[in-house]
């Protein structure tokens, strides 16, 4: 009897352990899941190859939860991922399923999205039929699935001149790693090209960081010390280790000293991201400079360089820094991004924005949101804005794609699209909404008149297919290689012909075909 109670016990224990932890992982909110009202958060499954954890689609699959209708998470305009695919492939190797996310693809790309007369966004939701056409590449149920498009985007950046100025401390690494060709030698002439573009009534300071970081240059005015600026920028040269949370840290405090009200004040972290002195994780460095981070707005733009890259690190520095990262790999990519879009781009048009997709069960049998699983956010804490999301700049568009499931005979609404995000002077909650009815959904996707939402779903389910998932269906390689050729002719697009490069490249070193997994739910969401 004692062991029979001993035992008990010690199973009531583990079950108990276990389900808090789910419970934890639901909901934050005052209402629990399942209550009237209290809605179900997005599941929390793992992309291929990320992990086993226990998913809401898990839970729906075995009839533990009430399927789940909305989708929501935090805007993102990161392209890094796909900027290190692509220098991978070059360099002639396949990028790690956990270096690639889709949603980082698909916003690398131009949609042409209506853009709002004012601050704030625009909300534009279509999407098509996918016909599974040649080769479809082992996708399931190709003929009975969508693919929905979301598209938000904030006005057009204003002239140059008409921006506020710029107080930015650039923080560049200068490790030994750092020696290899197109690293430090490309921060360096980046940097003093973007001097001469950058405004007389701008600042500019300078920190590098190795075993330990060090100000080159203090915040200083532009006008009359561009030849100071491009000393101090000439005089870098690697040294030992890379510490990037002294660098961090002493880039911070160097903003705050030189904090400009009414400019935009921004840290610059220009690093192949290989931590490997000091605190090597993201959360123990941005303690490190909360308050700052908080207290004066200053946000954190990560750029990426090296064929060896640290991509997760990056990211997230830059996602809970209220920033975004992106990725250069050569004199052209460092050009676009340093000196055309970064001074044009410097503004915060949104803080904290968020998107909630609310499916019509009536019409909606299944969904899949492709990507952003590094951006989900519980349902219920949409409207929560103690809850971080994401910062957008002017003249940015983010993409969402979602591959969904019509009912038999649907008619009638599809999905309604909600963006919510905090104005960056007033810190009021503003939200648009766009709607989608299954009329949007009629025509067909590949040869459609819509060549820009065709390089979208190009463009992820190439990241699924690096990724090793099957998405319904998702073309292979050599069929999505021979669409971007296509595409790239059709919207004269160099950007477009450089991905049917990286297609190619991809298919000549992996052959790839989808891979079968655990039976999908029925019903709302799936992983």
């Amino acid at each position: 009897m004692a062991l029979l109670l001993a035992g008990g016990m010690l199973l009531t224990a583990c079950g108990g352990g276990s389900d808090g932890a789910t419970a934890d992982r639901k909901s934050s909110g005052s209402h629990a899941p399942g209550v009237s009202g209290g809605g179900h958060p997005a599941p929390d499954a793992p992309a291929p190859g990320r992990g086993s954890r226990e998913s809401e689609a898990d839970r729906v699959r075995e009839g533990r939860a009430e399927p789940d209708y909305r989708s929501t998470f935090a805007l993102d305009v990161d392209t890094a991922s796909y900027g290190y695919a692509r220098r991978t492939l070059g360099d002639g190797r396949l990028p790690a399923a956990e270096d690639v996310r889709p949603e980082e693809f698909v916003n690398s790309f131009r949609q042409g999205y209506e853009r709002p007369e004012g601050n704030g966004f625009s909300v534009n939701v279509d999407g098509a039929r996918i016909n599974s056409g040649q080769g479809a590449g082992g996708g399931t149920g190709a003929s009975d699935w969508s693919l929905l498009r979301v598209g938000l985007a904030t006005k057009a950046a204003p002239p140059t001149a008409e921006r506020p100025p710029a107080a930015l401390t650039f923080v560049v690494d200068i490790s030994g790693s750092m020696a290899e060709t197109g690293r430090l030698d490309l921060v360096r002439k980046s940097l003093n090209i973007l001097t001469d573009e950058l405004r007389d009534d701008d600042s500019l300071s300078l920190v590098t960081f190795s075993n330990e970081a060090e100000t080159r240059l203090p915040m200083t005015r532009v006008k009359g010390n561009r030849n100071r600026i491009k000393g101090a920028v000439g005089e870098m040269r690697p040294a030992q280790s890379t510490n990037v949370e002294a660098g961090i840290t002493l880039g911070y405090e160097e903003s705050v000293k030189g904090h400009r009200e009414g400019a935009t004040n921004r840290v610059v972290l220009l690093s192949d991201a290989l931590a490997n002195t000091g605190d090597t994780e993201a959360e123990g460095i941005l303690k490190k400079i909360d308050s700052a981070r908080r207290e004066y707005g200053i946000t954190l733009f990560g750029v990426g360089v090296g064929s060896d890259y640290g991509d997760a690190f990056m990211e997230q520095l830059t996602n809970k820094g209220d920033g975004n990262t992106t990725y250069v790999g050569d004199e052209t990519q460092a050009r676009k991004v340093l000196v055309d879009q970064l001074p044009a781009h410097l503004e915060i048009r949104a803080r904290d924005a968020k998107a909630q997709v609310a499916f019509d069960r009536k019409n909606v049998q299944q969904f899949r949101l492709i990507g952003y699983e590094n951006r989900k956010v519980a349902d219920e804490d949409f409207r929560n804005d103690s809850v971080d999301g994401g910062e957008v700049g002017p003249g940015h568009t983010v993409t969402a794609l979602y591959a969904v499931r019509l009912r038999e005979g649907a008619s009638g609404t599809v999905a309604k699209a909600t963006v919510r995000w905090l104005d960056p002077k007033t810190r009021k909650a503003r939200e648009e909404s766009g709607t989608a009815t299954t009329g949007a959904l009629n025509g067909t996707l590949w040869g459609g008149e819509n060549d820009r939402l065709q390089v979208a779903a190009v463009a992820a389910y190439f990241a699924d297919r690096l990724r090793g998932g099957d998405l319904p269906g998702a073309p292979a390689l050599a069929e999505l290689a021979s669409r971007a050729s296509g595409l790239a002719e059709s919207t004269e697009d160099s950007a477009v012909e450089k991905l049917a490069t990286a297609i190619g490249q991809a298919d000549r070193l992996k052959r790839g075909t989808g891979t079968g997994g655990a039976p999908e739910p029925s019903e709302g969401e799936i992983g």
